[in-house]
């Protein structure tokens, strides 16, 4: 939950790196709770509750993903991109500081 909490703080942050770790374990939290908000909304007739939890959520996940993308020494448009994007979300990070900052491996969490 902290990488969940994490992404939600930094939510209009396009500058910047994101570990493999952070972007994956949003993904998988963001599903989760995704796939529970719309069963609850949709057996309680409100499926409208699950389409604005999404809308909410779409500016950081976008933004992680962007930051994910700078990781590996790519442009966030990247993202764009169908199957390139996911191949280089699975990818290792750059060892060190990149054009885009510093490696977030050596941050403290």
């Amino acid at each position: 939950m902290h990488y969940y909490f994490k992404v939600l703080q930094n939510y209009a942050t396009f500058s910047g790196r994101a570990r493999r770790e952070e972007y994956w374990m949003f993904v998988l939290i963001n599903a989760i709770i995704s796939f529970v908000c719309g069963f609850i909304c949709g057996m309680l007739g409100y499926p409208e509750l699950a389409n604005l939890y999404s809308l909410l959520i779409l500016l950081p996940a976008i933004g992680v993903a962007v930051r994910r993308m700078h990781d590996v020494s790519k442009s966030g448009w990247y993202i764009l991109i169908p199957i390139y994007n996911l191949i280089l979300a699975i990818q290792e990070g750059d060892h060190g500081d990149n054009e885009y900052g510093a490696d977030p491996k050596s941050e403290t969490i």
